[in-house]
């Protein structure tokens, strides 16, 4: 006879969630048709929603509970807790029927059996049964208890589970979302511990948890069990794996980034105490919790479980996944999966942009942004839930939370806030989870919120600058911009992206664009690396003990100087290259000025002060150079690391501010050098023609390259001979001179006579509309313009397309 109140997790399924829930029926679901494609999953058994609603009808909770339920005053977040905790103190104290007791005690033994041992260590996790509607995310709102053991522990464990279904922000959320309290019920997965106390756990999306991008699986990562991640106490190591390359013989890791893991939860030393926090060794911390073959393993296991859901549902259908990784046996497991409900529910045909105005204030704060909106308000600051409220200064709607980190039970002051800020947190913890959830911009992890900011003080948080979020003080002005991307008119030119940086990547892949016509390493040098790569490579010889601290802190987590500088700018180029594939991105490799390299960590040592650095030592004449062509070569190697080992091949390489062909010739032999062979597995080469000497010898450069992109910047100011920094003559600069566009004619006429390519990258596309509708007219193949510029330049070369009545093949749209 079939038992309604226990079933082997192996026995459930999708099918199964009105019964088991939907995280224990997803688990079931993978283990009957995952298992065999190699994901391991930890057996176990579940107590079903049969054995919470004989457990409430044996002792006749319902009608007290909905006693209480009816007297709350949901304005009143007082009354709330007060009806919450009585609630779940009733259940609490409420003894199980005893067959029920009886089934899930044997049931028990059983699994402890199947493992060897009396009395086997456990997870006891919730499943409510509304977890998988797709209008709301039931995620995190029950609770999970971890190394549980014997049968007295096991059934108080599953009577907190019962209770957590009436948890404050429970209460809140489904009164908020006009669910029945009793229409929803709840399941309870008893599964075997995973020991990642003694190894590693955490989280991992099919998406990118910010921008929706489709292509990435985002991992967060910490040592011991990964409780902490949640909860917000450390900062996890990250990475990003790119999808579409997983399917040949690459590494695809687009990102690593070393978290702050100074604390690890594991199991705890008595009884009473099931786990504890300690702190983590210093040699651990500056460690990956991952190596590249656990990161390629998680990825193709995550990949697999959205693949079997999209195919499953019918629609796109992304996965956030719990793994842990055993101390033990050093195998990898899968302990949770659940559809991700924000991004796979958004309106892809919308573009919302938020956009501060322009601004001179600098940040009072910075720390992990999550969402890409912008929110102000009055700071309150709130230490805890118990002290939130005092005479007339009660949490208002619109204010901005600022606090260490939240947990569940403040839910329902995070959605009356226009913004969060947390000391501690990552993306994946608790608040960044519930933001992106209700829509509300937060910085996460700014460590010193509560100490820098005040009450009553104006604010204004923005989310929509990258990876990275600011907090401004007083109520600044922003624009928010929506656009119907199936009503912008096609074009037949090729509209490409100019992107700086790869935080914001993934955001900007989601507009009308042919690929990047211009990614700058330079972005990527100063922001992710910081420091001059010669004083990486010699900072040993310098003497300079202060240089070498800050050098031996900065490439914590890698194996030396060398592969520190090769794989963070691999990273940065990947990220941009990953985001826009398969269509060209084009990398132009180093061009700062000199007065700019000594503004970089150790740069004082090795850069010379020249009079003019605009028409200095930059560009190609540094690459080959005695001094400096030991640092070209890592910048070399790192697009190799690129193209070979992540298998992005769409990165195309740029050389700018070349002189003479010679100069071309002997930067080309130093690519080669390094592996970067124009034609060789497709690789292109382009030009970047920004000197007139570039333009007269036009014919002679074509022989070397596959194209020419035009830097309009540069080109103007040597066209017209004017400094473009200098106020003095700034009313003289103006790409739309005729002398610089008898310029960009002759060159256009020429690439097409030399059969290579020829695009711009310049900024006045981006800035005067007008100047865009003469390079069509003139038969340019591509146009690179800033994303802010994209949809106005849409429309003018729509226009100006229209009025020429030019015909090309439908292929060629942007």
């Amino acid at each position: 006879m079939e038992n309604k109140f226990i079933l082997g997790l192996h026995e459930a399924g999708i099918d199964d969630i009105e019964r088991v829930g939907g995280k224990n029926a997803s688990l079931g679901e993978m283990i009957q048709h995952l298992t065999r494609l190699g994901i391991r999953i930890p057996a176990g058994f579940i107590i079903t929603v049969e054995a919470y609603q004989s457990f409430i009808s044996y002792n006749q909770l319902a009608d007290k509970i909905n006693s209480l339920l009816a007297e709350i005053d949901y304005e009143n977040i007082e009354s709330l807790r007060r009806a919450g905790l009585q609630i779940r103190n009733m259940i609490r104290n409420t003894k199980f029927p005893p067959d029920i007791s009886r089934m899930i005690i044997d049931a028990y033994f059983k699994l402890s059996s199947e493992y060897g041992q009396e009395i086997t260590d456990v997870a006891v996790r919730s499943s409510a049964t509304a977890e998988d509607l797709p209008d709301a995310s039931f995620a995190g709102q029950q609770e999970t208890y971890l190394n549980v053991r014997g049968p007295a522990a096991i059934m108080d464990s599953v009577r907190n589970c019962f209770a957590s279904l009436f948890t404050d922000r429970a209460i809140s959320y489904r009164q908020n979302f006009g669910f029945d309290h009793f229409a929803i019920g709840i399941s309870v997965c008893i599964q075997k511990m995973v020991r990642s106390d003694l190894g590693s756990s955490g989280v991992a999306f099919s998406l990118d948890t910010e921008s929706g991008f489709k292509d990435a699986v985002v991992i967060n990562g910490i040592f011991g069990l990964g409780e902490l991640i949640v909860q917000g106490s450390i900062s996890p190591d990250e990475f990003i794996v790119f999808k579409p390359a997983l399917k040949g013989n690459f590494i695809p890791i687009i990102e690593k980034k070393l978290g702050r893991k100074d604390q690890m939860m594991v199991y705890g030393d008595d009884p009473d105490e099931r786990v504890k926090i300690i702190p983590v060794e210093k040699s651990l911390q500056n460690r990956f919790c991952l190596d590249e073959e656990k990161i390629m393993q998680l990825a193709r296991w995550v990949t697999i479980i959205e693949t079997y859901y999209t195919d499953l549902k019918g629609r796109w259908c992304p996965m956030d996944v719990e793994w842990a990784v055993d101390g033990i046996s050093h195998e990898l497991f899968i302990v949770q999966a659940r559809p991700e409900t924000i991004h796979s529910r958004k309106d892809h045909k919308k573009l919302t942009e938020y956009m501060m105005c322009p601004h001179q204030q600098e940040p009072i704060l910075k720390g992990i942004a999550v969402g890409d909106q912008i929110g102000s308000g009055r700071v309150k600051i709130m230490y805890s839930l118990d002290k939130r409220l005092t005479d007339g200064n009660e949490f208002k709607a619109g204010d901005v939370l600022v606090t260490d980190m939240t947990d569940p039970d403040w839910e329902p002051i995070m959605k009356k806030a226009s913004a969060i800020i947390t000391n501690k947190g990552g993306r994946t913890c608790h608040a960044a989870i519930i933001a992106r959830e209700m829509g509300v911009p937060a910085i996460v992890g700014c460590q010193k919120a509560t100490t820098l900011l005040t009450d009553g003080m104006e604010v204004t948080a923005s989310c929509s600058e990258g990876d990275e979020g600011f907090l401004y003080a007083g109520k600044l002005p922003f624009d928010i911009i929506e656009t119907r991307l199936d009503e912008l008119p096609r074009i037949k030119s090729k509209l490409m992206l100019n992107v700086a940086s790869p935080s914001l990547a993934f955001r900007f892949s989601n507009i009308p664009n042919a690929g990047v016509g211009l990614a700058r390493e330079e972005f990527i040098i100063n922001n992710y690396i910081g420091i001059h790569p010669l004083a990486l490579l010699k900072h040993k010889e310098l003497g300079d003990e202060l240089l070498s601290a800050h050098i031996k802190s900065a490439i914590r987590g890698f194996e030396n100087e060398e592969e520190f500088f090769i794989q963070k700018l691999s990273y940065g180029v990947a990220k941009i290259a990953a985001a826009f594939f398969p269509h060209t991105v084009i990398v132009r490799f180093s061009d700062f000025k000199t007065n700019e390299y000594r503004n970089l960590v150790g740069g004082s040592h090795f850069e010379p002060v020249e009079e003019n650095p605009m028409i200095g030592w930059r560009g190609a004449s540094r690459y080959y150079s005695d001094s400096y062509r030991e640092a070209f070569s890592m910048e070399c190697k790192a697009i190799a690391r690129v193209r070979e080992k992540m298998g992005l091949t769409n990165v195309a390489v740029m050389i700018p501010f070349c002189r003479t062909v010679g100069e071309l010739v002997k930067v080309t032999r130093i690519l080669s050098e390094n592996g970067l062979e124009k034609g060789k597995n497709g690789l292109e080469l382009y030009l970047m023609a920004e000197i007139p000497s570039n333009i007269l010898m036009a014919k002679e450069f074509a022989a070397h390259i596959t194209g020419f992109s035009i830097g309009s910047n540069d080109l103007t100011q040597l066209t017209l001979g004017l400094d473009r920094d200098s106020a003095l003559v700034a009313h003289l600069y103006d790409e739309r001179n005729e002398a610089v566009k008898r310029m960009l004619k002759m060159l256009i006429r020429q690439a097409k006579l030399s059969g290579v390519k020829v695009g711009i990258c310049g900024q006045g596309p981006s800035d005067h509309s007008d100047f865009a509708q003469f390079l069509v007219e003139e038969g340019i193949d591509s146009i690179s313009v800033t994303p802010d510029s994209v949809i106005k330049t849409i429309r003018a070369i729509h226009a100006i397309e229209n009025k020429m009545e030019a015909f090309m093949p439908e292929e060629n749209y942007a």
